[in-house]
């Protein structure tokens, strides 16, 4: 069974006026992860689109939407997928790909079939999905979390020291605009992308995870100079208009998943914000 639900674009200073349910119901999405469903976010920015899948008692297929007016769901898009439940498959056009907890998938433009699969039932595999746009067609690549491109950022001094997992990204694989990967933060720290920034030129949605029980992350978006927050738990996700900055705080150690499109390719491609400039 597939859910879905589309999310349209908000100007910064419409969003300027929004209380907290109105900045909850535009950006933060809270019904991922549910039981032998595909549930997915189409985002007018970007024509992004976030999900889920988890199957349970069965198989789950990719199937299409309304939205994409299309025959099959990669007839024009790209699909990025990282498990973060149990061991798990998908099979794409009759080929398994073993994913482990962690470990990522591309998929290209022009599959017509993608399913799937958990091994078991009482430890099901939990598929965070994330698609764009795409022009032409790349091979599908398993990445897994050993493979990929790690970054060592942050301090402890600054409660932001942090792994930076390029798992979906150019030096890694191919693809037309998509890009993802995995933040996983030390114990003791706690900031994620702090320096802030933006990045006009693409828009990005993250997903948490890893977050303890009882425990939260406050994510911070808006311009620079007009900030705003969300409280968020764990598996959900939310959107970072090109316009705003994308950062969080958690009352533990955590990690995110982050997926971006846009205009470019370039990892590096982001206006700073300085934090004393924060308001």
């Amino acid at each position: 069974m597939t859910k879905y639900s589309s999310r349209y674009a908000s100007s910064p200073e419409a969003v300027k006026k929004y209380d907290t349910q109105q900045l909850r119901e535009e950006f933060l999405i809270d019904d991922l992860m549910q039981e032998d469903e595909v549930v997915l976010v189409y985002s007018h920015y970007d024509r992004y689109i976030a999900g889920s899948a988890v199957p349970v008692k069965g198989d789950l297929v990719l199937e299409t939407i309304d939205p994409l007016k299309a025959p099959y769901f990669l007839e024009r898009r790209e699909l990025g997928i990282i498990n973060v439940g149990g061991s798990g498959s998908v099979v794409v056009e009759g080929t398994a790909y073993e994913l482990g907890f962690k470990d990522a998938l591309y998929i290209g433009a022009g599959n017509k079939e993608v399913v799937f699969k958990s091994d078991d039932k009482n430890n099901p595999a939990k598929f965070y999905l994330n698609s764009a746009p795409a022009h032409t067609s790349y091979p599908t690549k398993k990445v897994s979390l050993a493979e990929a491109n790690k970054l060592q950022l942050g301090t402890m001094e600054t409660a932001n020291h942090r792994t930076v997992n390029q798992m979906i990204i150019g030096s890694v694989v191919t693809t037309c605009q998509l890009q993802m990967g995995m933040t996983e933060l030390k114990p003791g720290s706690v900031w994620n992308t702090m320096p802030a920034h933006v990045h006009d030129r693409r828009m990005e949605v993250y997903f948490y995870l890893d977050i303890p029980q009882d425990q939260a992350v406050c994510h911070f978006m808006g311009q620079p100079q007009e900030t705003r927050h969300i409280w968020m738990n764990n598996h959900q996700a939310v959107i970072s208009p090109p316009w705003s900055i994308h950062s969080g705080s958690g009352t533990s150690n955590y990690t995110f998943i982050w997926g971006m499109a846009g205009e470019n390719l370039d990892y590096g491609d982001m206006d700073v914000c300085k934090i004393t400039d924060l308001r």
